[in-house]
């Protein structure tokens, strides 16, 4: 259990601290309200801290679960925004284990999720209307469908929460619903065998879990159906754009030494000028492969990713040489500039194909085999275009 209480989403969650519950709630009343105006001290104890997303204890035959809340407060979306931007997203966990929603009994469904609080939020959120358990899996604080792939979000660990959560004796009938995006980590046959729950897969999306349980547990076409619309794929580009920052600070520091290089040896004149017309390419490329190619991606002709980068970035790139064309000396730099544009750009965007629904983990290896050389080669022949440009 996680101590820190500077850290929210990690505080530990008091069903698993052997925390009793007053009998009596006129008791309570007189206790310390907490941000929300609820009464939760007397569920605390010296070093321990409730969750903000926590409104108090439901009373079960293996001891109190918490209740949490179906709104997000405004710590929760900052939080997320942060998170988006790609600070901290693998220390952003809920602790694994079972929570309630509203009023949940013995006949209320079980909802499978991963630790990832992005997930967990986004699960809550949907629910205001229902009362339901949630088992949250310990996936590494990865979402569900990455974590499916990883082996994290697996049977053996849904089969071990089963158990540790005692879900036996709090619910009577035998099921879990589990994330379709979940499916490939589930083997519904062996969770069946070793905790005598039946698995059944809900939805693709939390929104429709809601109808999804009104029609019996039945799912519709559209609930199956995995779309990747524009605004699924635009806020998935912080998060790439933050993970290359870094590589990108280092790429421009070696533009600098490199373009200061010339038949004086080295000039802190042309490092400067030459250097920032580089890295306005550069930003050009990370631009073009990591935020205009995924917003653009059912649009652009071809399958693979690292093609549809080199569309964009080669359109980018021609824009930026007429937008700086009195800054660039000679043809030979010009090209150089121009596929180092498209070659960040073609990098990019393949990365992004780890994020999609549109290609499998074989089609991502294969394509990466094949572009990969290219792009090295290609960025080789740029380096040597740049310096040859100086003479």
């Amino acid at each position: 259990m996680n101590t820190n209480k500077n850290s929210p989403m990690e505080r530990t969650q008091l069903s698993t601290s052997g925390v009793t519950l007053m009998p009596s709630m006129d008791k309570i009343k007189d206790k310390i309200k907490n941000n929300y105006g609820d009464p939760v001290s007397v569920y605390e104890k010296p070093g321990y801290s409730l969750c903000l997303y926590v409104d108090g204890f439901i009373t079960t035959d293996t001891g109190p679960v918490p209740r949490i809340r179906t709104t997000l407060s405004i710590q929760d979306r900052i939080s997320t925004f942060i998170v988006r931007c790609g600070i901290n997203r693998y220390q952003y966990r809920v602790a694994p284990g079972l929570y309630g929603v509203g009023q949940p009994d013995k006949t209320s469904e079980v909802l499978v999720t991963a630790n990832f609080k992005l997930t967990f939020d986004h699960l809550r959120k949907e629910l205001a209307p229902l009362n339901a358990w949630i088992l949250v899996l310990d996936t590494r604080g990865i979402n569900v469908w990455c974590a499916a792939g990883k082996g994290t979000f697996a049977t053996r660990e849904l089969v071990n929460q089963i158990k540790q959560a005692g879900l036996n004796k709090i619910v009577d009938h035998k099921r879990v619903i589990v994330p379709q995006l979940g499916a490939t980590g589930v083997c519904a046959m062996a969770v069946k065998k070793d905790s005598g729950f039946r698995v059944i897969y809900g939805p693709v999306r939390a929104n429709d879990i809601p109808q999804f349980l009104g029609k019996n547990r039945k799912a519709t076409p559209s609930m199956r159906a995995v779309t990747f619309t524009f605004m699924e794929r635009i806020v998935l580009t912080p998060v790439e754009l933050q993970i290359v920052l870094k590589p990108a600070l280092i790429t421009a520091l070696i533009l600098f030494v490199l373009s200061g290089l010339g038949p004086g040896f080295f000039s802190f004149t042309e490092a400067w000028s030459r250097g920032v017309t580089a890295i306005i390419f550069l930003v050009t490329g990370m631009v073009s492969g990591a935020v205009i190619t995924p917003a653009l991606l059912p649009h652009i002709p071809g399958r693979e990713f690292a093609l549809k980068g080199i569309i964009i970035g080669s359109l980018a790139g021609l824009a930026m040489l007429a937008m700086t064309s009195s800054a660039i000396p000679s043809f030979c730099a010009g090209l150089a500039l121009f596929l180092f544009c498209l070659t960040i750009s073609s990098f990019l965007a393949m990365n992004f194909t780890g994020t999609t629904p549109f290609t499998s983990p074989s089609g991502v290896e294969k394509e990466m085999k094949r572009h990969i050389p290219i792009q090295l080669i290609t960025l080789v022949l740029t380096a040597g275009l740049w310096l040859y440009s100086a003479f």
